[in-house]
């Protein structure tokens, strides 16, 4: 076999070439570069400059067209065999296992499970940082940047996967925390595992070391069980929120299109929560209206608490009655209950139904945004007793939007608003999850949009939700 050094100039830029955008940002990152765009990263120079420098220019090669699954590319450039290829990667300490582990995840991270993480770590990670991230690569980055995540500590990333309804992934991360058995151990370990076992004595115990010193390096795959704790967790039956104090909590109610509100208030007072309903709010009311719920601590000792807000807005934000204003900012609206901005929340279940109705986006507006820091909050003060529980956890978050147009019909009724109350009444009687209320939501707005193809509705789901919630 030719050595690849004698052909970079003319390999390196066929192999690149090859490779579709997402293949080359994994390329980036397996390479060790702390971002993944090609457009700010000279790929072509970055790959020669590693080949270069490893001792085995080939087994890298190899190993990186391996982790892409990408054979093709070594068999049409260097004549190489998959066998080949299996043969002088299998068993070498080539690529990086934190970097290797990453990039699989990305490979299994679907789009909305991308919006769920992004949705988990918006007060995490900078806003502008979030919204450029277009894959799990770019959200991990950031992680490692603020020192949330790295090699040896990724506890950060398994309690991530968790709250998001990823234990799949979450299992490989904590699999990953296991050292990587050398052969030698391996074939001690498989020797004990045929062997019968003692009974644990009363002080024997189990550990699981975790590399604490470099970074571990990537092995060929070995089949890594998860410790006996972590199993645990993972079977145990669905475990559902406490959601059965008198009043359940606090109920918000801000219909600024004085349509639905009345229906809301109905719907949520036979839910058992204490409602408080406003009509016909300014942005800076409205705004005024939530500041007054944050900062009421009597508001925050049920089990939960429901949002509910009617307004038209454009893609991002909510006008309320304003004519000529910028908003708020949607996700301002969520980070007002955050355990950040209200401890006394943590843990509990924090549920947003909005209903906008879609308005043209302004190029110029009279007034300025409502900025983030505007929105802090002094009223919920003291430290939470759920520490380990992300920030954006326990939050159910329902956006739906169609056309202002909808409003010039006489007596106008949200199809959303509409079923989702008829849902929620049925699942108090049938004590049905609020994932499989809001699924019914899904096929009335589904059928909706069928007969009515000029009058759609459009639904935005995300949720943190780490537990069962029925009403």
């Amino acid at each position: 076999m030719a050595s690849p050094e004698q052909h970079l100039p003319q390999v390196i830029p066929q192999m690149i070439e090859a490779l579709s955008s997402t293949e080359v940002a994994a390329l980036i990152y397996l390479c060790g570069r702390s971002e993944t765009d090609s457009s700010s990263v000279d790929v072509k120079e970055m790959l020669e400059s590693k080949v270069i420098l490893h001792e085995n220019s080939l087994l890298f090669l190899a190993a990186l067209m391996w982790q892409l699954r990408r054979l093709d590319i070594m068999r049409k450039l260097f004549k190489t065999s998959r066998e080949e290829l299996e043969r002088i990667t299998k068993n070498r300490h080539v690529l990086p296992r934190f970097r290797v582990l990453m990039v699989n995840i990305n490979e299994d991270i679907a789009s909305d499970d991308l919006s769920s993480l992004k949705f988990l770590l918006s007060t995490t990670i900078p806003r502008d940082k979030t919204e450029r991230a277009k894959n799990f690569l770019d959200v991990v980055i950031e992680l490692e940047k603020l020192d949330l995540v790295a090699p040896e500590r990724v506890d950060f990333l398994e309690e991530c996967f968790i709250n998001i309804g990823r234990v799949d992934i979450a299992k490989k991360v904590a699999a990953y925390k296991m050292p990587a058995a050398t052969p030698e151990q391996h074939s001690s370990q498989v020797q004990r595992c045929r062997n019968p076992c003692p009974p644990p004595t009363a002080n024997s115990s189990h550990s699981v070391q975790q590399t604490r010193q470099g970074q571990p390096l990537h092995t060929a795959p070995e089949n890594l069980s998860v410790p006996v704790s972590m199993r645990q967790n993972y079977q145990n039956p669905v475990q559902s929120y406490k959601f059965n104090t008198d009043p359940r909590g606090v109920c918000i109610i801000i219909d600024c299109v004085g349509n639905d509100g009345d229906m809301l208030e109905q719907t949520f007072t036979a839910l058992h929560f204490n409602v408080i309903l406003y009509k016909w709010l300014s942005v800076d009311d409205t705004l005024s209206a939530l500041r007054g719920i944050v900062r009421q601590r009597e508001n925050h000792r049920g089990d939960g608490f429901v949002c509910c807000i009617i307004s038209r807005g454009t893609a991002h934000n909510l006008l309320c009655t304003d004519s000529y204003s910028a908003g708020i900012y949607l996700d301002s609206i969520r980070r007002l209950f955050t355990a950040d901005a209200c401890p006394m929340l943590v843990g509990k279940p924090k549920l947003f139904f909005i209903q906008r109705y879609k308005t043209p986006e302004f190029q110029f507006h009279a007034r300025m945004h409502h900025r983030d820091e505007d929105l802090e909050t002094d009223g919920c003060d003291g430290l939470s007793r759920y520490n380990c529980i992300p920030t954006d956890a326990d939050v159910f978050w329902s956006h739906c939007w169609t056309d202002e147009h909808q409003l010039e019909q006489g007596h106008h009724r949200s199809v959303y608003l509409k079923s989702l109350t008829d849902a929620l009444h049925k699942g108090q009687r049938r004590k049905t999850s609020l994932l499989d209320i809001h699924t019914e939501v899904n096929g009335v707005i589904f059928e909706h949009n069928k007969k009515n193809p000029g009058a759609n509705y459009h639904i935005d789901l995300k949720h943190t939700l780490r537990k069962e919630l029925c009403f």
